[in-house]
């Protein structure tokens, strides 16, 4: 008997750049935004460790680019499972892989594909974590300089950032905004790169932490969070730091010296009860909203243990140093072996 497949779809960045190109983005803002996508061009260097920890467990892996995933799920059998790296919904399209895996009958690592869409649009996905009672700071949305959606008051100043963009795009050192006013100018800005609205928050004073996710035994839990304080060296990390550390713009900092990682600490070391509340928010996202497999959730906590969860994401990089990171802490495993064992586990439970 054949081996299951694991196939694992992924939108490239070449792909996508291309394609904002034809759009009309300038050649700038086309390479900030397919950025979004490194992972891909991240962990393509690993698809042969990935294949041989597959092959180990009964597995078949095979990556599938996204544009060619549609003919490939017809030719799939039952057992086939269906692993989708990258989202989207506007500028990036990943959304539509476990759309059309569900449309086929196929299993999926991975939550829900009308989380894929939520996620991606932080006002909407604010609005519906905040109604689950959350701890989501509230937010004005903002086009080109004017209000669709009034911000709150806020004595703290804002804090402005594209609506449907990933991976720190559209976020610079000024991105922290005094006043109404400035954050409106910023708007232009974002519109005037991007195309896209400002989300406009509340500054948070705090830490980042980021929380990550992997069912790498399906009955896992909350337990299995990796939470972890991310220090970059500044208050919040930028645009430029991001592209310093994935994809061809992070390979071009490693030739050059550049690459430097944040630093992780684990939340539990240094504030147990701040810990202890974001695993009861995971567990929230979780039984409330779905979330499930593999996510990740990024959140600010203060000095004295209050969080605010700032937005979760179903399709975390991968490859990036602090999943590796939380592979290698909680799991014991590099992440060939963590990606495998958990499409193995998942194979023999819906087997």
């Amino acid at each position: 008997m054949s081996r299951a497949e694991l196939v694992l779809v992924h939108e490239p960045e070449e792909a996508c750049r291309a394609r904002l190109l034809a759009a009309g983005h300038t050649r700038e803002s086309a390479f900030e935004i397919s950025s979004y996508l490194a992972q891909s061009s991240d962990l393509a260097a690993e698809f042969d460790a990935i294949r041989e920890a597959c092959a180990i467990r009964g597995l078949t892996f095979v990556p599938v680019e996204l544009d060619k995933i549609a003919a490939y799920l017809g030719t799939l059998r039952s057992d086939a499972l269906i692993w989708t790296l990258t989202d989207g919904i506007a500028y990036f399209r990943g959304s539509a892989a476990p759309a059309l895996a569900r449309m086929r009958g196929l299993a999926t690592i991975g939550s829900d594909d009308t989380l894929f869409a939520l996620c991606q649009d932080k006002f909407r996905s604010g609005a519906v974590l905040r109604a689950l009672g959350l701890p989501v700071p509230e937010a004005g949305l903002a086009r080109d300089g004017e209000w669709i959606v009034w911000p709150p008051g806020s004595v703290s100043g804002h804090f402005v950032k594209p609506n449907r963009l990933g991976a720190k795009i559209g976020i610079w050192d000024d991105s922290r905004a005094a006043t109404e006013g400035e954050a409106l100018a910023l708007s232009r800005r974002i519109y005037g790169a991007y195309r896209d609205d400002a989300l406009v928050q509340p500054y948070v004073p705090g830490r980042n932490v980021r929380a990550s996710f992997l069912a790498v035994l399906p009955d896992a839990g909350p337990e299995a969070l990796g939470v972890y304080f991310v220090d970059s060296g500044g208050d919040f990390q930028t645009m430029s730091d991001s592209l310093a550390l994935y994809g061809t713009s992070g390979a071009v900092a490693r030739s050059q010296g550049r690459y430097v990682e944040p630093e992780l600490t684990g939340v539990a070391d240094l504030q147990p009860e701040a810990d202890r509340a974001i695993r009861a928010v995971a567990e929230r996202l979780m039984n409330a909203l779905g979330l499930r497999d593999v996510f990740s959730i990024d959140l600010r906590v203060e000095e004295s243990g209050a969080i605010h969860l700032i937005e979760f994401e179903v399709c975390p990089g991968l490859p990036c140093f602090d999943f590796r990171a939380y592979c290698r802490r909680h799991w014991g495993m590099s992440l060939a072996e963590a990606i495998a064992e958990t499409a193995a586990n998942r194979a023999r439970r819906t087997g």
